[in-house]
């Protein structure tokens, strides 16, 4: 390698992200690129270390000896560049730009709209980025500007707040109800359950009620919560709804409310440096408020 050339970071990051992954195809969902062009990439990184950096085994690849002491220094690269994406924006005075939030899929489908469409009035200027997704996107990494999670943040580079909490019933249709008779903790095992497939969130969650209720309780099972929500309101059976949502669907009534169901913290969170960001500021106070007052 040409060692008076600067490195490439594009291609460092390609490596980092490969040596995170442990494979081409893990790499290229994480980068939102294509294997092909990630295997000519890192070709080109080795071409200009002059050494491979990968090998190949039967659990993917691995670092040689020549990656894994390119891989601190890399890693390196990789927290200065978000110090500096950090400080570039904490720089930024207008509020024309994008912002970038994160939260749960049915907050994103059902909650969030119609915060964002008030902000959007009043600020036609700022463009959001909306991630719906279940999984905890890393602020630290700029995965997102603001998150909203059910979970406080532990990373002390965050900012935290916590809004609200979030009430919880069991729901059911009332065309399912007609047909099925409304139910009772003692005719629980007679009623279709709309649930959870692979996640165990809502096993817990019973559980933790004093119900030990097994998978196959539950007639109706997706892991995506908005499928899962459009089922009891199609009738499919009874689930579980934030009571916020659930009121605005006028033909969902709430049963066995002796049935304690655990609520729901929400939090918002952003990374502590991008708060003095006028824009960022603008919309985390926003939904703030606006969340605050559920």
């Amino acid at each position: 390698m040409n060692t008076s050339s600067e490195p490439d970071w594009a291609l460092l990051r390609v490596f980092l992200a490969v040596a995170h992954c442990g494979s081409l195809t893990g790499a290229a969902q994480e980068l939102g690129s294509s294997q092909p062009t990630l295997s000519r990439q890192v070709s080109l990184l080795e071409a200009q270390v002059g050494n491979a950096l990968f090998e190949r085994t039967r659990r993917g690849l691995r670092l040689t000896e020549a990656g894994a002491a390119l891989l601190a220094p890399a890693q390196r690269m990789q927290e200065h560049a978000r110090e500096w994406s950090v400080a570039a924006a904490g720089r930024s005075t207008s509020l024309a730009g994008s912002v970038r939030i994160t939260a749960s899929e049915i907050v994103s489908a059902f909650v969030l709209p119609r915060v964002l469409c008030t902000l959007q009035q009043a600020h036609p200027e700022i463009q959001i980025e909306l991630v719906a997704s279940n999984t905890v996107e890393n602020l630290l990494e700029r995965d997102a500007d603001i998150a909203l999670r059910m979970l406080r943040p532990t990373q002390s580079a965050l900012v935290a707040r916590k809004l609200t909490e979030l009430p919880l019933g069991l729901y059911a249709h009332r065309d399912y109800l007609a047909a099925h008779g409304k139910p009772s903790v003692a005719t629980m095992q007679q009623h279709r359950w709309i649930g959870y497939d692979r996640s165990d969130q809502m096993l817990r969650g019973f559980r933790a009620a004093g119900y030990n209720v097994k998978r196959e309780f539950f007639g109706f099972r997706c892991d995506n919560q908005i499928v899962a929500w459009q089922a009891v309101l199609a009738g499919l059976g009874i689930g579980v709804g934030m009571e916020r949502v659930a009121r605005q669907a006028g033909d969902l009534v709430r049963v066995l409310r002796e049935v304690k169901v655990p609520s729901l913290p929400l939090w918002i969170t952003a990374h502590r440096e991008v708060r003095g960001t006028p824009r960022l500021k603008l919309v985390f106070d926003a939904l703030s408020q606006a969340l605050s007052r559920a």
